[in-house]
């Protein structure tokens, strides 16, 4: 059980970590050498000259320039400076939405924090049940509920905490969902033209034996979109062809690699191993290997290029479809298409850098079945992850340590040893058992079959955040009073357990204290740091670069990493809402986490990291929802705390917040949420009638012309800068003739009537370098 030193000792460890990590920043970014390490951001918009290129040899790699030294911490101010809207048309509105997440807890935490060290630290700490109750307890915890006498008057002051912490958090959650819905609205309508703005993702096409799966797409959108409908493109199962041309590209880099050190040494060619990573097998001349083995994988890579665009089986029964105008796009995106609501199923399309294309291939079918999958694998993980939680909190147990090792009882009696064990020790070693977990959460994700990275993160962010809270919390609070208070169980009667546990709960405080200082001080002080980064491009600098070009694609700027960091975030809401009426001493460690996190993550998003999508803020909803969650939890808690230390009376009162707090969750679901599901009509009309008048003559057509194209199609087309350029064109062929909608049906079952097709559309299938459209 951590006393006040222990945490202290914890603490000025965890400061002096953070202190350490933040002075090695502020150095090393003064340093030209690590300039593309932090701030990439800046280089990949080309808004910033590397100071390598100029200068003394000396001055390129070391800052001479004392002055600058005597400000290494400008860089605080510096990320606190850009506007909100300036931030927007920087880093884009998710990035934006993600920043206001910190500001929300300071709004939330703030206020509460004053409030329960005014009223419940005096309530909870005039009292000694807990020495009067004989159970396993520090002096710390005299701060918490579980001091407090049972059926005493004062614990009305928690009740009216707890009204107090539901009220203000649904006040700023209301308030923060209607600027965020605002911000979302005013960015989707003053955003520039992109792709997926006309086009919609239809899968779930019915074979037809008559006609081909493009032919069939083209039929049904002129028939039943006649107005609108612009060109399509089919999907195509080119996973294997992708597979190739990535493992070419890391021999590629290995040939460069082996060719740049052969340079360097010319009087000793280069030789590796055939085997595995290198390591093993038969030692081979290292330039012409990987020479063979690219030749020989582009000749794989021909042969499969030719399966894809040949073989009808690689058409996957799916397509995306692009219409002349938003509005026409919103309308097919949010109606169902025919009289059987489990085909031609339309969505709106994720952004072209944003689409999952491995997943495209999976048939629609087989996505219910590997849900069921996942959830039963997900149960699985949760379950067997407690083994590694009980050791956590045996950590934290010394007694425990003491039995089962009693040969360490002089090592761990000392008090540096006893208190560096229990204020320090589990939050890393927790840290740890974490750090390989968002990896298997995404891998889940991505066997689900879900089809954009953005949607990829958000189920990843949902699992990660049901795993926090069924075995850290959950796992630490149970597994560790009974860890603590075993001797205590094993004398009392079973109907005595209950309330021995729920004195516990607020005892196990001091272990999430650890942790938060652990994760959420000296872990966002590392986030600044980049270590990993840091090393790997020096490596990359050293041994692979050969020019500036690749200089440039040594940068690893990183992203938010949504699905890891908003859960963490998640965690802390969810302690500090349990234990604000609880265990107040909490609250502030959370509050310099809210603060800490704020500044640097605004850093990073300003000058590093580099958003693979946007969204437009879509991951909100899910957001609000978890913190309403958090708030239920701890209102229930609470309503169980209360009664097991015989305040049964504040039962009704107590339930009427769940209720409350549920009602105003649907009301902002009502409210707000369509704002982040479906685009508005009179939006798309009006954006559409705006870049009519202002660009009558351009060329839609031509700009969607590859966009839905798979990226192995495009020959290495990677400018994202092609969706913001205007090709001029006569617009008369698209606005115009009518004729006979061509098919090979021997039915008209889904045809009834003459169809009529514009002249202007179009189907395309692989680029035409590579495939010859077919005669009509």
């Amino acid at each position: 059980m951590a006393t006040f030193s222990d945490i202290g000792l914890s603490a000025g460890f965890n400061v002096l970590t953070a202190v350490a990590f933040l002075l090695a920043f502020a150095f090393l970014r003064l340093q030209p050498i690590n300039d593309r390490v932090y701030f990439p951001k800046w280089y990949l918009r080309g808004m910033r000259d590397s100071p390598i290129s100029s200068g003394a040899a000396v001055q390129k790699f070391v800052n001479l320039d004392a002055r600058s030294y005597l400000k290494f911490l400008n860089w605080m101010p510096a990320a606190l400076k850009m506007p909100q809207d300036e931030l927007i048309n920087h880093a884009g509105l998710d990035s934006v939405v993600y920043l206001r997440i910190y500001l929300i807890g300071l709004k939330i935490f703030v206020p509460i924090t004053v409030l329960a060290f005014l009223v419940l630290v005096p309530v909870n700490w005039t009292n000694d049940t807990l020495e009067r109750m004989n159970v396993v307890h520090a002096d710390i915890d005299k701060l918490s509920i579980s001091n407090v006498p049972n059926g005493s008057k004062r614990f009305i002051a928690h009740l009216g905490m707890a009204y107090a912490i539901t009220f203000w958090t649904c006040y700023v959650l209301m308030r923060e969902y209607e600027i965020i819905a605002k911000l979302r609205l005013r960015f989707l309508a003053s955003e520039k033209r992109r792709p997926d703005q006309f086009t919609v993702l239809v899968r779930n096409i019915p074979p037809d034996p008559d006609e081909s799966i493009s032919e069939l797409v083209e039929h049904f959108f002129l028939v039943n979109h006649p107005d609108h409908y612009l060109r399509h493109q089919v999907v195509y199962n080119a996973n294997k062809l992708s597979d190739l041309v990535e493992k070419k590209k890391k021999m590629q880099n290995w040939l460069d690699y082996y060719r740049l050190k052969y340079e360097r040494n010319p009087s000793m060619r280069p030789t590796t191993k055939t085997g595995f990573l290198g390591c093993f097998g038969s030692t081979v001349d290292a330039i012409d290997y990987y020479k063979s083995e690219i030749e020989k994988i582009g000749k794989e890579e021909a042969e499969e290029r030719k399966k894809v665009m040949k073989d009808p089986k690689s058409v996957v029964p799916a397509a995306f479809v692009s219409f002349r105008s938003r509005w026409g796009a919103a309308v097919c995106a949010q109606t169902q298409q025919t009289s059987n609501p489990t085909v031609w199923l339309t969505e709106w399309a994720p952004e072209p850098r944003d689409v999952y294309w491995n997943n495209l291939s999976i048939p629609f079918v087989s996505l219910t079945v590997r849900r069921l999958i996942v959830a039963v694998a997900f149960f699985f993980l949760n379950f067997f992850y407690i083994i590694p939680i009980t050791l956590v909190q045996s950590l934290a147990n010394l007694e425990g340590i003491e039995k089962a090792l009693p040969f360490l009882k002089p090592l761990i009696e000392v008090p540096f040893i006893k208190s560096f064990i229990q204020g320090f020790l589990p939050g890393i070693v927790l840290k740890i058992f974490l750090i390989v977990l968002p990896t298997i959460l995404m891998f889940m994700s991505k066997f689900e079959g879900l089809i954009s990275q953005s949607s990829l993160e958000r189920r990843s962010a949902a699992k990660y955040y049901i795993f926090l809270f069924f075995n850290v919390f959950l796992g630490s609070v149970v597994a560790g009073s009974a860890l603590e208070q075993l001797k205590i169980y094993l004398h009392k009667s079973a109907n005595d357990i209950p309330r021995i546990i729920g004195d516990s709960i607020p005892m196990k405080a001091t272990f999430f204290i650890t942790y938060v200082m652990v994760d959420g001080w000296a872990g966002v002080a590392g986030e600044i740091l980049r270590p990993v980064a840091l090393v790997i491009f020096h490596l990359k600098n050293f041994f692979l670069v050969k020019t500036e070009k690749d200089r440039e694609e040594a940068m690893d700027p990183g992203s938010i990493c949504f699905n890891i960091n908003e859960p963490r975030i998640q965690l802390y809401f969810l302690l500090g809402l349990i234990y604000a009426a609880v265990t107040p001493f909490l609250l502030p460690f959370i509050l310099v986490f809210f603060g800490f996190a704020y500044v640097v993550y605004r850093h990073q998003i300003i000058n590093v990291y580099n958003q693979q999508y946007e969204s437009g803020g879509q991951f909100w909803p899910s957001v609000h929802g978890r913190i309403i969650t958090a708030l239920i939890i701890s209102q229930l808690l609470l309503m169980g705390l209360m009664s097991t230390n015989d305040f049964e009376q504040s039962t009704p009162v107590l339930l009427v917040l769940p209720v409350l707090t549920f009602w105003f969750y649907k009301y902002c679901k009502h409210r707000y949420e369509p704002a982040f599901v479906r685009n508005p009509l009179q939006e798309a009309m009006r954006k559409d009638t705006l870049e009519r008048a202002r660009e009558p003559n351009f060329d839609l057509k031509a700009y969607l012309a590859n966009a839905y194209l798979h990226p192995v199609f495009k020959g290495g087309e990677h400018d994202d800068d092609r969706y913001s350029s205007s090709v001029v064109l006569d617009d008369e062929a698209w606005m115009g003739e009518e004729v006979m909608v061509p098919t090979k049906r021997q039915s008209r079952r889904t045809t009834p009537a003459q169809s009529r097709q514009d002249a202007g559309s179009d189907t395309v299938s692989v680029p035409e370098t590579l495939h010859e459209h077919r005669p009509i």
